[in-house]
C-alpha cells in the first residue's frame, strides 16, 4: 500500500497577494504568485506546502475551509477504498495540466478533504 501522507494544504483566500503577504510576514513563509492560474503557492520551509485558493470564479473554494490533500499513487483505488468504508466521491479524478490529479471525498462524518497524484508518478 502506498504511504498516504498530507502532501497539500490549501487555505481558501479572497485576495491571494494579502494572503501570501500576511502569511510571509507572519511566519516567513515562501510565497510563489500565479496569476495565470489566479492562484499562489506557499513553501513552509517543511512539507506540506500548499496554496491560497480563490474564493470566487469558476474554482471557488469556500471561504474559511481549508481543503488538506492526501498523496496516493492510485485514485481511482483510494477512491474505491472510501466508498466501501462510508465515504463518498465529491469530485471524481481531476487532471490539473502539467502538475498531477487530484479527486474530492467527503469521509463518513462530513469532512471534505482531496487526494493527489504527481503526474511524475504516472
Amino acid at each position: 500500500m502506498a504511504k498516504h501522507s498530507i502532501v497539500h494544504v490549501e487555505i481558501p483566500a479572497a485576495n491571494r497577494m494579502a494572503a501570501g503577504d500576511f502569511y510571509s510576514k507572519v511566519f516567513g513563509w515562501e510565497i510563489q504568485q500565479h496569476p495565470e492560474m489566479n492562484y499562489a503557492v506557499f513553501n513552509t520551509g517543511s512539507m506540506p506546502g500548499g496554496g491560497f485558493s480563490p474564493t470566487s470564479g469558476e474554482q471557488a473554494a469556500e471561504a474559511g475551509k481549508v481543503m488538506v490533500f492526501i498523496g496516493t499513487d492510485d485514485i481511482e483505488d483510494s477512491l474505491a477504498t472510501i466508498q466501501a468504508n462510508g465515504g463518498s466521491t465529491v469530485l471524481p479524478k481531476t487532471e490539473i495540466p502539467g502538475i498531477g490529479w487530484f479527486a474530492v471525498f467527503t469521509d463518513p462524518t462530513g469532512n471534505n478533504l482531496a487526494l493527489f497524484t504527481d503526474s511524475s508518478m504516472r
